[in-house]
């Protein structure tokens, strides 16, 4: 029950970035790239303060290090930038749909255990989140916008799969969160990020850097030990249908019956993948994770 409540509060996070990332980007109170290099400085900072309270020294192995801020600075460009363009629930759908399909990917290529049931509720999550969002006449998503976001997704899956390892959850996060805002600098200048800025702008990426994002992610990575893969992939598709709830009330964005019957696929296909029984690694078939260390069930 722990293990759920706090995945259960991560999800909710995740969905708060999109809401505040969408809130500050697509009325224009900042622009995309000066909100991502805010939000990251922001959690950087957060992060290390905190360890600093527990006296710990934030540090990691400096492979695992490169690629969570690498595969963070890929998320929170494509994400930024995205945001122009896209409502929040279906920019949350495009970007934990591509993540589901990268964790369960690479599951499936390091040959960890997946069961055809936790397959099967995956797709069936998955078409539910595809049915609330399908384009249609009164929705719009310009083609650069949708490739920004998925690879966002991409550089999400990376930093999830890449967690699982991660011996110290708040330390590793801390050190992925400086080298991300290092990182994130040639790509505002090239966008010419920091020209569009305001109080309240400022204040929502702060909350979604400091909050919602560093402590968010540091959970994140404290849970995620205890996941498999499949799990924290299809886990991930709650967001989308929480960040469209929370847009309709607080953005203002529609909602109806198709969002209500999409919501019930949703949890019914997530349902299937974390109540179905745990399959078992076959053999001399056991895979390692992507950092060298073996997989957690």
């Amino acid at each position: 029950m722990r293990l759920i409540a706090l995945t259960t509060l991560v999800m909710i996070a995740f969905a708060a970035n999109s809401i505040l990332g969408r809130w500050a980007i697509g009325p224009g109170h900042m622009d995309a790239t000066g909100f991502g290099l805010l939000r990251l400085a922001s959690g950087a900072a957060t992060l290390w303060a905190l360890c600093a309270l527990q006296g710990r020294r934030p540090r990691e192995s400096w492979r695992r290090s490169l690629a969570g801020g690498a595969s963070l600075t890929l998320y929170m460009v494509g994400f930024s930038m995205a945001y122009v363009a896209l409502d929040a629930g279906l920019g949350a759908l495009i970007l934990f749909g591509v993540v589901q399909i990268s964790m369960f990917g690479w599951s499936l290529l390091s040959r960890q255990p997946v069961s055809m049931l936790q397959i099967a509720g995956a797709s069936i999550a998955l078409a539910g989140l595809a049915y609330v969002v399908w384009p249609g006449a009164e929705i719009e998503a310009p083609l650069w916008a949708v490739l920004l976001m998925g690879a966002g997704g991409l550089g999400w899956g990376i930093y999830s799969l890449v967690g699982r390892a991660a011996e110290a959850p708040l330390a590793a996060s801390a050190v992925n969160f400086l080298l991300a805002t290092g990182l994130i600098l040639p790509f505002v200048w090239l966008a010419g990020g920091g020209t569009v800025i305001s109080v309240f702008g400022c204040v929502l990426a702060v909350v979604s850097g400091a909050v919602t994002s560093g402590l968010g992610y540091a959970l994140w990575y404290r849970v995620l030990p205890q996941l498999s893969a499949p799990v924290a992939a299809t886990v991930q598709l709650s967001v989308p249908v929480i960040a469209i709830l929370f847009g309709a009330l607080i953005l203002g964005e529609p909602v109806g019956a198709r969002l209500m019957l999409g919501t019930f696929v949703v949890l019914g296909g997530i349902g299937l993948v974390i109540l179905c029984p745990r399959p078992q690694p076959r053999p001399g078939k056991g895979a390692k994770g992507l950092s060298g260390s073996p997989p957690n069930a």
